[in-house]
């Protein structure tokens, strides 16, 4: 019998409250701390699992076919059904660290994080090198204020797959937390020479540079951020704050200006424009 690939859903680690640099970024500017289902056209999405639909009832006992149909049904945001999928994966093979693995991604969008994190677990002790596991789980005892477990399964799974940008972006905010900037800025280095697309590890990196005291590396990874996602109000709040370090009041103003033009409740851009006018 043929047997499907195991593609998984794909981890998006978002950025974290960063220690090191409180006044930049405190706990009201802070975006959740899960992994993120990868994004796709939910037509195209919807098609394949009418598709995959036959590929199930044609391979009943296949745990690949419940696997590859619930990540497909995760990424339009059909948790429940998609869990459903894995668990028949896992119930099919009980060593299958891929379905576990999404199943726990899956749940943290519903929430469950002890589930997710019970499901990580077991991934990593049915399969030792399945790096996607760890940074899963890291990310939930990142999230839970359990650091140091979660810097060592980071160790690990860059140690088993030294390509993945988004363990050493989640990682960085480790370090940033724990007010250690200079190994974070090798961290989203790292990130961002594996993955130049992302804004996240260039907005990280600006705020362990502003901590640094780096004003104008700081407003260079501001301005890369923004030209991945020109709507991110912190960014804009941000690069508000380093020109205002510079001492460029004008440009201060004029930034968190936009911030506030973008969200008019953001903290940051509020607070350096009631500083610097505008």
């Amino acid at each position: 019998m043929a047997r499907f690939g195991s593609p998984l859903i794909a981890l998006a680690v978002l950025t974290a409250p960063l220690a090191g640099c409180e006044s930049m970024s405190g706990v009201s500017t802070r975006a959740p701390a899960y992994a993120e289902m990868s994004k796709a056209d939910p037509k195209a999405v919807e098609a394949n699992i009418e598709s995959l639909d036959a590929v199930v009832a044609n391979h009943p006992s296949d745990p690949e076919a419940y696997n590859t149909r619930g990540v497909a049904l995760a990424k339009i945001g059909q948790y429940a059904r998609a869990i459903g999928d894995f668990s028949q994966a896992i119930k099919l093979d009980p060593r299958h660290a891929a379905a576990y693995t999404n199943r726990a991604l899956a749940e943290r969008q519903t929430g469950a994080n002890e589930a997710a994190l019970t499901d990580f677990s077991h991934a990593i002790e049915s399969n030792p090198n399945h790096a996607p596991a760890y940074l899963g789980r890291a990310n939930v005892l990142r999230a839970q204020g359990r650091l140091d477990d979660a810097l060592r399964d980071l160790d690990q799974a860059i140690r088993l797959n030294p390509e993945n940008a988004q363990a050493f972006h989640a990682r960085g905010l480790i370090y940033q937390k724990n007010g250690d900037n200079a190994r974070a800025v090798k961290d989203f280095d790292n990130a961002i020479d594996r993955d130049p697309f992302a804004a996240a590890p260039y907005q990280a990196r600006g705020q362990s540079q502003l901590a640094l005291g780096k004003a104008d590396k700081a407003i260079e990874d501001f301005n890369a951020a923004l030209n991945v996602d020109n709507r991110n109000a912190e960014a804009w709040a941000l690069l508000g704050l380093a020109y205002e370090k510079k001492g460029d009041r004008r440009l201060a103003s004029e930034n968190y200006r936009r911030a506030l033009s973008l969200n008019g409740d953001q903290p940051l851009a509020r607070q350096g424009a009631s500083r610097v006018g505008g």
